[in-house]
């Protein structure tokens, strides 16, 4: 009798022994699942930008372009990645004539080619889009850029430097070139406040609220 009861404990031990295996790998499995779920549900960001050094209006001459100073602060904020549109053409210049330039550019709605390309575009969920306002607007080089990507169903972010222009029609004619992106309300500042230490801060007040 005693046996027989020695005999049947021990089955019962196993079994629940079984069942708790089985419910932990279970629980590990979920929890890997949504483990996996939000990795699946996490946003890439890129700030696509073109950046004027050299003569800047109302700066002077200046080494770092002050698009590009926003768009390292808005890396170093949000961890995004960099695409820099480099034009092939020189824009090294004196500020007239480089005005000149971009006037006669946009007349002649032209698209200067730039180097490199991005391979991995469709990444990317989100893109913060920069650049200074010359002639009203993005510099003809980032047309040519918005002519060879895609970038409807991605949420955009316009964003200039700037001397009194603040957004131009920057924002319109990202619009008109993604009229199936989500275009969120841009931001535009000051090209002066973009050499100075605080500008970190700045954008850092500017894009919280995305």
């Amino acid at each position: 009798m005693h046996n027989n009861m020695r005999i049947a404990l021990s089955i019962i031990a196993v079994f629940a022994g079984l069942l708790l295996s089985c419910t932990s790998n279970a629980q590990k499995r979920v929890s890997q699942n949504n483990s996996n779920n939000m990795e699946n549900k996490g946003t890439k960001t890129l700030v696509v930008f073109f950046s004027h050094a050299g003569e800047n209006y109302n700066v002077g001459n200046i080494k770092v372009g002050n698009t590009k100073r926003v768009a390292d602060a808005i890396s170093e904020l949000t961890g995004a990645d960099q695409f820099e549109i480099v034009a092939n053409k020189s824009y090294d210049m004196a500020y007239k004539p480089l005005i000149e330039l971009a006037t006669k550019e946009a007349k002649n709605n032209e698209f200067p080619t730039y180097k490199e390309k991005i391979d991995n575009i469709a990444k990317y969920d989100t893109i913060y889009v920069g650049g200074p306002v010359w002639w009203g607007t993005y510099p003809r080089v980032m047309f040519s850029f918005f002519r060879d990507y895609d970038l409807n169903g991605k949420t955009l972010i316009p964003f200039t430097t700037h001397e009194g222009s603040g957004l131009g029609s920057a924002d319109n004619d990202l619009r008109k070139a993604y009229p199936k992106a989500n275009l969120l309300s841009g931001f535009s500042i000051y090209g002066h406040e973009c050499q100075k230490s605080g500008i970190k801060d700045k954008v850092a007040e500017l894009i919280k609220k995305y």
